[in-house]
């Protein structure tokens, strides 16, 4: 897992190859073209050559930790966690090759030996493996390639040091499963300030790496019951730095992942930090451009929360439908797809307080002209415990949406559609037949006082038209008779001369 935020103090990146020159003023377009900018070459971005440590020494194999006797255990074990301190250039294939080797075996020992030798987790060795794991981990995440990167479409940078990055990672995470782990020594290295700088790395586009961190997290925040506020309130800030500032954050669906767990566990009553997390964070989360990435994730976090406090309820969908997409149907389908989620564990008691605002948007889902909103609307009726919740508030329900579907079946251009709404009206007819019936006659009077209505006011407009032409003609009438009382006085004038 990687979350990536920009350091306090960064330190400077060493400048890029090949800027292209600047072309003069009257070259310059002012219009931005997505082709040409992904046209252009890719860079060897990587966090490894921020890092490299150009003439350092040569590496020189170790003994073995499994051949030296228990008295040297302790001193080998801190030896080979300096060599693997060592930074390699991993952009150069060819370069540092023997170094490259002895640091990737001593990493496997290490990780071999903390997972399985006891007693080898002594208090003096924890400063050092702590070291060696920061040095490896912690670093400046390079820039993205493409500036409009799409996770769905666009291939991530993978990590080019992912070789050694992956074997600190398994050990690191082997340190925090042993059985000899002492997380009141391990406070001491593992402080707030290590916590931030593991969340930064959640930005990383190797989806490889947020997979570990995603792990490393959580156990962290299960050891170290210190931290544990301090990890909620961090992820909190990125979150809604996502939301109002970034816009771009590659991490996002592994830190919910981990929350969900978390939401898991609270113990009741909520606490308010909890509630307002999420309003605050959780909710506005919805309204992102790249929600289709972490929804899944998001939308069990909600449901959690639901299950553990069902009067936040009410707050959740009217969020929801305030946040509502009005523009893009692959966000609407999400949203109706996790709504039914919700009602799935709603209580009927939460019900009565937003069925009618949200069968009202239910019913714009109906209408909607793009077939799989209209479709996953609809299919809301086929969950046997929202219809039974229909049915216990169908005197509300029915009259919410029954124009909608009544007009829809008449006019969809989606034969599929139609046919869906026929079988809902069929359901609501075997639901309560004498409400459906008076709502019919409603709906069936309702359209003739519009029919005549609209042809009153189409009467009124041809009417109001005669008179503009009536006015007209008299207008030019009128211009018209000065003249004819002028043409005699004139022709007799002319004869006297």
């Amino acid at each position: 897992m990687e979350t990536k935020l920009p350091p306090a103090s960064t330190p400077g990146s060493p400048s890029s190859p090949g800027l292209s020159p600047v072309p003069p003023p009257d070259k310059v377009d002012g219009f931005s073209r997505r082709s040409l900018r992904r046209a252009r070459p890719r860079r060897s971005h990587s966090s490894s050559q921020f890092r490299y440590q150009s003439n350092q020494q040569e590496l020189i194999p170790l003994p073995l930790l499994k051949d030296v006797p228990a008295s040297e255990l302790h001193e080998l074990l801190s030896r080979k966690l300096a060599q693997c301190g060592v930074m390699f250039d991993f952009l150069d294939c060819v370069a540092d090759l023997k170094g490259k080797e002895v640091k990737r075996a001593a990493l496997n020992e290490l990780v071999e030996c903390v997972g399985s030798t006891r007693g080898v987790l002594i208090e003096p060795v924890y400063p050092d493996i702590i070291r060696m794991i920061s040095v490896n981990i912690f670093r400046t995440l390079p820039p993205s390639e493409n500036p409009e990167f799409d996770p769905e479409e666009d291939e991530p940078n993978l990590e080019p040091s992912w070789p050694h990055l992956q074997l600190v990672y398994e050990f690191f995470l082997r340190f925090l499963e042993s059985p000899d782990f002492q997380p009141s020594v391990a406070k001491r290295y593992v402080d707030q300030k290590f916590v931030l700088m593991l969340l930064e790395l959640f930005d990383s586009e190797d989806p490889r790496e947020r997979e570990y961190l995603k792990t490393i997290l959580h156990r962290v925040y299960g050891k170290f019951l210190g931290l544990r506020a301090y990890i909620r309130k961090q992820c909190s800030h990125i979150f809604l730095r996502f939301i109002y500032e970034l816009e771009h954050f590659n991490g996002v669906a592994e830190l919910l992942e981990i929350l969900g767990s978390i939401i898991n566990g609270f113990a009741l009553p909520l606490k308010t930090e909890h509630k307002q997390f999420l309003v605050r964070v959780l909710i506005p989360l919805h309204s992102v451009k790249s929600l289709s990435v972490f929804h899944a994730q998001l939308a069990y976090c909600v449901v959690q929360f639901l299950e553990k406090d069902a009067t936040l309820t009410e707050h959740v969908i009217r969020g929801l439908l305030k946040y509502w997409p009005k523009t893009c149907t692959q966000k609407e389908v999400m949203f109706l797809g996790e709504m039914e989620e919700i009602l799935d564990v709603i209580e009927p008691s939460q019900f009565v307080k937003i069925q009618e605002p949200l069968f009202k948007q239910v019913a714009r889902c109906v209408s909607s002209p793009h077939f799989q909103v209209a479709e996953r609307a609809l299919y809301f009726w086929n969950n046997e415990y929202i219809l039974s919740l229909i049915e216990d508030n169908c005197h509300t329900v029915l009259p919410a949406v029954f124009g909608t579907l009544y007009q829809v079946s008449k006019e969809h251009w989606n034969q599929t559609i139609v046919s869906l709404i026929y079988n809902v009206l069929k359901t609501f007819m075997e639901m309560n037949g004498k409400l459906f019936d008076e709502l019919t006659a409603s709906y069936k009077l309702e359209k003739q006082q519009e029919q005549q209505k609209a042809q009153e006011r189409q009467e009124l407009w041809q009417g109001l038209e005669e008179l503009r032409l009536r006015r007209l003609q008299g207008t030019q009438g009128a211009k018209e008779a000065p003249l004819q009382r002028l043409t005699p006085q004139v022709a007799t004038g002319g004869g006297q001369s």
